[in-house]
């Protein structure tokens, strides 16, 4: 039930008029065209054209997300320094003369959290079945033991399975490296480990062509065009979200959810008009999100806008409404309400 509405008007632009529901806009400038299903290979493969799926696993706040942007050359995972930003299973399709990659982007693996932990546990724990290579993605920087949870989704797993130690930019000495390799390399059979950066690229060139030797001769899955098999209204929703983490602390932004009310594309004049509703589980949560006079609802809307702006190629209009959804996390309806399905 909800229980309370606020409005944050056009987060900097200028309302273009009247709404009008149910069109979807066009990808621009070679854009995602998210929700196509994947071509069925009936032809043969083009001779060593390889393609297949790589999961990226590992424990919150490893860098997947920052990983997952890397490898396929810009930004369809959102980022934040705080574990456990991404919540759904993520894709993202890397197109190159050789070969298409789908990586699939995952919550980290960790117990505990109630309806929306046990989704998110779930999913990440999906992630391995029916891929052709599984990425154990590690923050270099974390001196804790290996993660049983992590390996335990690897056990009954037959296909290629390699390490990246992130985040080597941030150990000094390097030489601090040796016992985490070590360490590593005696928990499960991988086929290689690899040192990386996916902050500054360093060793990412080596693990992709790792990845890209795992997969099998197979015609594309995906249309050229495509970059992921979301919707719109995903990436919408999960560029808002990524602003709340951002501009606000503690519980907050772990208490939101992005719901797109409506996407539409206007011609006069030409922009997207996005109308989105930001849930809370607490009035006090509503409170610090809207902020004082609507500032700080205006900073994350204007920044998401800006952001929204340069990834569709086309002016963006805006309309945040914040309402309260009590405990929607343990509200298994609210959850399927607000896209939280297992996808595999």
């Amino acid at each position: 039930m909800v229980d309370d509405v606020s409005s944050a008007g056009s987060a900097g632009a200028t309302d273009p008029g009247g709404r009008q529901g149910g069109a979807r806009p066009q990808a621009r400038d070679d854009r995602r065209k998210g929700g196509e299903a994947p071509l069925r290979a009936e032809a043969e493969p083009l001779s060593g054209f390889r393609a297949g799926f790589v999961s990226l696993i590992g424990k919150p706040n490893a860098g997947k997300s920052t990983l997952l942007n890397r490898l396929v050359g810009q930004k369809l995972a959102i980022v934040s320094p705080r574990p456990q930003t991404t919540r759904n299973r993520i894709t993202g399709i890397l197109h190159r003369p050789d070969a298409q990659v789908v990586f699939v982007d995952t919550p980290g693996l960790h117990s505990g959290g109630g309806m929306l932990g046990d989704f998110m546990l779930r999913t990440a724990q999906r992630a391995v079945e029916d891929v052709d290579a599984v990425c154990v993605v590690v923050d270099a920087t974390d001196r804790s033991m290996p993660d049983d949870l992590v390996l335990a989704s690897l056990r009954e797993y037959r296909g290629t399975v390699v390490c990246a130690l992130n985040k080597v930019d941030l150990v000094k000495p390097k030489t601090a490296l040796l016992p985490l390799l070590e360490r590593w390399g005696t928990v499960h059979p991988f086929q290689a480990l690899f040192p990386i950066s996916a902050a500054d690229g360093t060793g990412c060139d080596a693990l992709l062509a790792a990845l890209l030797a795992a997969l099998p001769e197979h015609p594309p899955f995906f249309p050229a065009d495509a970059t992921s098999d979301q919707p719109e209204t995903f990436w919408v929703a999960e560029v808002i979200r990524e602003q709340v983490f951002h501009f606000t602390h503690q519980e907050v932004p772990y208490a939101v959810a992005v719901r797109v009310e409506e996407l539409t594309e206007r011609a006069d004049p030409e922009r997207l008009y996005i109308r989105a509703s930001v849930f809370v589980e607490q009035d006090s949560q509503k409170g610090i999100l809207i902020g004082k006079g609507g500032g700080m609802l205006k900073r994350i809307g204007t920044e998401a806008r800006r952001q929204l702006e340069a990834f569709f190629g086309i002016k963006v209009f805006l309309d945040l409404h914040v309402q309260v959804r009590r405990n929607w996390r343990k509200d298994e309806r609210a959850l399927r309400e607000f896209g939280f399905r297992l996808t595999s």
